[in-house]
């Protein structure tokens, strides 16, 4: 049994379907709306570490699987990184020699632009990250969800909240339901439902803010990374080069270290843009937003992009669950395991992971 439908919830339904067994899967919503829709639909593979990248690695081929069996829109058009310092393009630089062609290819400044409408002033190169996927971000949970309705020995039951979790059994406002095996996929509510397992890990609330910007004309199939970039994703921020340039931001652009900017974008199949995003963390974080964060964004955006027609068509407080280290896996009683990307990336290493997790239990 799962519990949770999110992104996380639903690779282990279908990790499970895969192996042929039945499954459950309790959703107290009747739709996903948290984080496996608030985010940027982009699986970053190549810019993972460690076991992040492992897990990547083999989640892009169950994507792929996904888009051809349950219809999940998923684009193999990579990421467009720009480097418009020197220490970013040494950062790629050093990416690229220790992870090769397969996974990086530089670009020189023509070559930036003819692949993503950005600025030239200022551009020194770039990157190709050809591994990476776009994923249509507000359709993919409900086609995977859709789909595993649709497999024998699955059941999906929505609109039932979990009230507690045991050794085999799951209590619901629904009802009492009884399994072998319980995971829970609670994501940055689990505090909610086991909150001895999220204090343990110091579990937080991330809260971001994003935008839907729109711009007419515009065209850009891959995602687009930039110096922020750099100093969030561990297999960038850990090169001499993106630490150099985190201390020349500690003097020079110190809110964008404070507001902890991670500035890329996407498209959406409509053709708007998913701009973002800042952080903040909390147990409890305050429920506003702020509009200095939101124009920041802007900011960076017009000055990437070269263009002042920006329209904003939506804003809105992107979530996840925080904690050390980027993945969380405990064992609650003996057929009981709570699982959750602590790090922002369950749409990039969730269908990884759940094999892991299958394969422990």
């Amino acid at each position: 049994m799962v519990v949770g439908a999110g992104i996380v919830g639903l690779a282990h339904a279908v990790e499970a379907v895969a192996r042929g067994l039945s499954v459950t899967v309790v959703e107290r919503d009747e739709r996903a709306v948290g984080a496996s829709v608030r985010n940027f639909g982009h699986a970053c593979i190549t810019a993972q570490a460690g076991e992040a990248h492992t897990f990547a690695r083999r989640a892009r081929g169950t994507w792929l699987r996904m888009a051809r069996e349950a219809g999940v829109g998923v684009q193999e058009c990579g990421t467009v990184v720009v480097a418009r310092s020197e220490e970013e393009a040494a950062a790629l630089d050093e990416l690229a020699a220790t992870r090769g062609a397969e996974e990086v290819r530089l670009l020189t400044p023509a070559e930036v632009t003819a692949a993503v409408p950005v600025a030239v002033e200022g551009l020194h190169g770039g990157a190709l990250l050809p591994l990476d996927l776009r994923v249509d971000q507000r359709r993919a949970a409900g086609a995977i969800a859709e789909w595993l309705a649709a497999q024998p020995g699955v059941r999906m039951l929505w609109s039932t909240p979990v009230l507690g979790v045991e050794d085999g059994l799951v209590r619901t406002g629904r009802g009492d339901l009884r399994a072998r095996h319980v995971v829970v996929c609670a994501g940055h509510d689990l505090d909610r439902l086991l909150p001895e397992v999220a204090d343990e890990a110091g579990m937080q609330r991330c809260l971001l803010q994003m935008l839907q910007v729109r711009v007419p004309g515009l065209r850009i199939a891959p995602a687009v990374l930039t110096g922020s970039s750099m100093l969030r994703y561990p297999a960038l921020a850990g090169t001499d080069s993106a630490r150099a340039l985190r201390r020349r931001w500690a003097a020079e652009r110190p809110e964008m270290l404070d507001a902890v900017v991670n500035h890329m974008l996407t498209q959406l199949p409509g053709g708007d843009l998913v701009v973002g995003d800042t952080h903040a963390y909390a147990a409890t974080p305050d429920p506003w937003s702020q509009e200095a964060l939101d124009e920041l964004l802007l900011a960076e955006t017009r000055t990437l992009l070269g263009r002042d027609d920006l329209a904003v068509v939506r804003r809105w407080q992107g979530v996840y669950a925080s904690a050390a280290g980027e993945f969380l896996r405990a064992r609650v009683a003996p057929g009981v395991t709570a699982v959750a990307v602590t790090s922002g990336i369950g749409m990039t290493t969730a269908f990884g992971l759940a094999p892991a997790v299958l394969d422990s239990l």
